[in-house]
């Protein structure tokens, strides 16, 4: 039985995904694991990738790579995204990851980005009528896809993620309110200049930010996505983590249930940004969707075949 596995590189962390098709005809996950490893750390004030980010990430990708072959993955794709678009040493990175690993990485647009979040919803979550927004926040970029149930109407990425805001406004430890106030203030700035706003029937929300925040709402020591795929995060728990997060040092937070310790600095801006794009869209509760762009390429790829 044919597998594929997908390395989706990422500004905060790395995603692997190794996938065959069930006997139901749907793609299903072998193996489906992270590791933030901060490609996108510093990007923002030096415009580069540093040399220890880089030797981190190469030796994650080493490993997932090892791990894919090891399980009889008889195609490798691995894809960057908004860091690796950004940064002026790209061409460096990719060429330490094709010595280290002999893994050919390649750096997707935006708009493919959002394409394969899209595709990633479709393949796990029913749609309601009407319009539709899905978003895919990471550490260095925000993805949005609109459409009418099945067709897509619009599809961008805004340069705007965890890392960046966090960098910017959470230096202090535990930040301030005014902190927390101005970076929201400007994450609001920002998609109003990218024309993310309307009134929408169905909100879905991916990535690491939206589904840690959910199993901090479940109190989940363990993931489970089974229970995180299609469950809601409302305005209102959105805010609460917000007040949690603020309030505490990042040490503090790491003993929050249902958060992962690595992801305990960057979380409240994550969370910030949710609350800007719930707001802006005239909803008062977003769906979580489990899967991202590596569930997408995975069933872009098998489709393919």
């Amino acid at each position: 039985m044919s597998r594929k596995a997908i390395i989706d590189v990422g500004s905060n962390s790395i995603k692997f995904f190794l996938g065959e098709v069930g006997q139901d005809g749907t793609v299903q996950a072998v193996i489906d694991e992270n590791d933030i490893v901060r490609l996108g750390e510093g990007l923002r004030e030096t415009g580069v990738i540093s040399t220890e980010a880089m030797r981190r990430n190469s030796e994650a990708i080493s490993r997932f790579a090892e791990k894919a072959r090891a399980n009889g993955a008889d195609e490798i794709v691995c894809v960057g995204t908004m860091a690796l678009r950004n940064a002026k040493n790209t061409d460096e990175f990719v060429k330490l990851v094709k010595e280290t690993s002999g893994i050919q990485l390649s750096v997707i647009p935006g708009g493919e980005e959002a394409r394969l979040a899209y595709l990633a919803v479709l393949s796990g979550l029913p749609l309601q009528d009407g319009k539709l927004a899905i978003f895919d926040t990471g550490g260095g970029s925000t993805e949005f896809v609109f459409g009418e149930c099945k067709a897509v109407s619009k599809r961008f990425s805004v340069d705007l993620g965890a890392i960046r805001i966090t960098e910017k406004y959470f230096k202090a430890d535990p930040v301030s309110k005014s902190d927390v106030s101005a970076a929201i203030q400007e994450i609001d700035s920002v998609f109003a200049e990218n024309d993310v706003c309307g009134n929408v029937s169905q909100l879905v929300g991916m990535g690491g930010t939206v589904t840690s925040m959910g199993a901090v709402k479940h109190k989940m020591a363990k993931y489970d996505p089974d229970v995180i795929q299609g469950s809601t995060l409302t305005l209102t728990d959105v805010e609460e983590q917000i007040e949690a997060y603020s309030s505490r040092t990042i040490e503090e937070r790491k003993d929050i249930v249902g958060l992962q310790p690595k992801r305990a600095d960057v979380i409240l801006a994550g969370a910030c940004i949710l609350k800007v794009i719930i707001s802006r869209l005239g909803v008062d509760k977003l769906t979580i969707s489990d899967r991202g762009l590596r569930h997408g390429m995975a069933f872009d790829m098998f489709a393919k075949k």
